[in-house]
């Protein structure tokens, strides 16, 4: 019941995953930027390399649960059901009160309550709804555009909509239009699922001004998070989550975040594409951000509401060790520091890894360099096939988010 994760590496025991569906199938090479991809996935193979990634999980004793089938569980209640409705309609931005209709009449019209929240996520065809009798001037202008309600093929990433945070989440702003509807379902899934309904505190929510995202926050242990600034995490929204975790939480174990300044740029979107734990005194790392990295040390002030901050001049490894009380700490490099080779296999998330336990890693198997040095590092690998899901650009970490693991 509820969330319990203090850590990226203890046992694994139970992970949220969301296996790609239609909403994949709705991508054009026209609308890529616009949904965020950069080529289009196969979706009857990355389908099945999704469900080799979850037989894995459950073949090391992890209970595996589905977006789509805990957000069906939520609106078996009538009352919540037409809630959620109405809410996805005003989100997915639709002008026209005629189309508000008939998209209403349309996801009404679904029986079944997993298919209805599988529709809401591969979004919604003009062609699939009653002709306008008249058009307004704003169906006019949009009239070239196929969705009325847009897909959300992102949503196989489960790490960024929210992040688990000891008993408690952040729940993200995210940093695009297209990606920020899919902090609908875990909404409704926090307030209303008898598994976490009244039992997890939110240390941000998805109506904040700043965005943030799930894969720049990693919880080093119970006293420290690391939270990238990046492409898609605002320096804001780091604050804004200390000053909550800091003085109005009733999580009083965290005592420091380690605000990580990355490059902001596509290949390095978050902080865990570039950068992840897999031992207690190890982490994956891409080369590119171990030259000059600004690390700042975010902790609770002597007045009420007032942050403590401080630029930590030190080296990576000594900043981690320090936090995470060990003698050294060891920065395995991506492609293992070849320029060619790291970009290559970091853009193909090689730095990007599930920890299901200390020393054991679940990877793609395209990263065969890094593969192999993790191995030779004395990493236990659980390689999976990856040719399709890797293209929407994140990695095994990207795709899954902790709801327990064991102290």
């Amino acid at each position: 019941m509820g969330i319990k994760v203090t850590s990226e590496i203890k046992p694994l025991k139970k992970v949220l995953l969301h296996k790609p569906g239609a909403e994949i199938e709705n991508l054009t090479p026209e609308y890529l930027e616009r949904l965020l991809f950069d080529d289009i996935p196969y979706l009857e193979v990355a389908q099945q390399e999704h469900d080799a990634f979850a037989n894995v999980l459950r073949e090391n004793g992890v209970e595996v649960v589905y977006l789509h089938e805990l957000a069906a569980e939520v609106i078996a209640d009538e009352e919540i059901k037409e809630k959620f409705i109405n809410q996805f309609i005003e989100e997915a931005g639709i002008k026209s009160q005629e189309v508000q209709k008939n998209v209403y009449n349309f996801l009404k019209g679904i029986k079944n309550n997993e298919e209805l929240i599988r529709k809401t996520m591969a979004g919604i065809n003009k062609n699939e709804l009653p002709e306008l009798a008249s058009k307004s001037l704003t169906d006019l202008v949009e009239d070239d555009y196929p969705f009325v309600a847009d897909p959300m093929p992102n949503l196989y990433f489960t790490r960024d909509p929210f992040a688990s945070i000891g008993n408690g989440v952040s729940l993200n702003k995210m940093y695009s239009v297209t990606r920020n509807r899919e902090t609908i379902y875990a909404d409704y899934i926090f307030k209303y699922h008898k598994d976490f309904k009244g039992q997890v505190e939110r240390f941000y929510d998805r109506d904040f001004e700043h965005h943030i995202e799930g894969g720049d926050i990693l919880i080093l242990n119970e006293k420290t998070l690391a939270i990238g600034i990046s492409q898609r995490t605002e320096a804001n929204a780091i604050e804004h989550i200390a000053k909550q975790i800091f003085f109005k939480s009733s999580n009083k174990e965290i005592e420091t975040i380690l605000a990580f300044n990355i490059p902001n740029n596509r290949a390095m979107m978050h902080l865990d594409t570039v950068f992840t734990q897999i031992d207690v005194d190890k982490f994956t790392i891409h080369p590119g951000i171990q030259g000059p990295l600004q690390v700042f040390e975010v902790t609770k002030g002597e007045v009420d509401g007032e942050l403590n901050i401080v630029e930590v001049n030190a080296k990576l490894e000594d900043i981690l060790a320090k936090h995470l009380g060990v003698e050294k700490v060891t920065l395995i490099q991506c492609g293992g520091g070849d320029k060619v080779i790291a970009d290559r296999e970091q853009w193909n998330d090689g730095s990007n890894t599930l920890c299901i336990k200390p020393g054991e890693v679940v990877v793609y198997s395209r990263n065969h360099v890094t593969n192999k040095i993790l191995v030779e590092n004395g990493i236990t690998i659980h390689v999976i096939p990856s040719s399709e899901l890797s293209r929407g650009r994140g990695g095994p970490r990207c795709m899954s988010m902790p709801l327990e693991r064991e102290e």
